[in-house]
């Protein structure tokens, strides 16, 4: 599931750009990395350490490690780094 499912109407800032496995992903200034996929369609940000199986946003305020991302190589919570024009995120793991 792709494309934009923020809800209309709603006055917007900026908006900044970034990749997530290569795929282009308009955001706006200020969000989250979880909620700019979330509103893209993106669920699955990584997989499981312990049986592979997919593991996506629960949280959403930087307990449950949940939604681990990885940019230029470091390991980070989507849920508590703001997009940025131009950075490269994949799929995530346990550090």
């Amino acid at each position: 599931m792709s494309g934009d499912l923020r809800i209309g109407g709603i006055r917007r800032g900026d908006s900044v750009e970034f990749t997530f496995e290569g795929e282009r992903i308009v955001a706006q200034k200020g969000e989250t990395i979880a909620m700019a996929l979330w509103a893209h369609g993106q669920r699955v940000l990584r997989n499981s350490s312990r049986d592979g199986g997919p593991r996506a946003v629960l949280c959403n305020m930087g307990v449950c490690y949940e939604c681990l991302v990885r940019i230029d190589g470091a390991v980070v919570r989507a849920c508590m780094t703001e997009v940025e024009n131009g950075m490269s995120v994949l799929r995530g793991g346990k550090p």
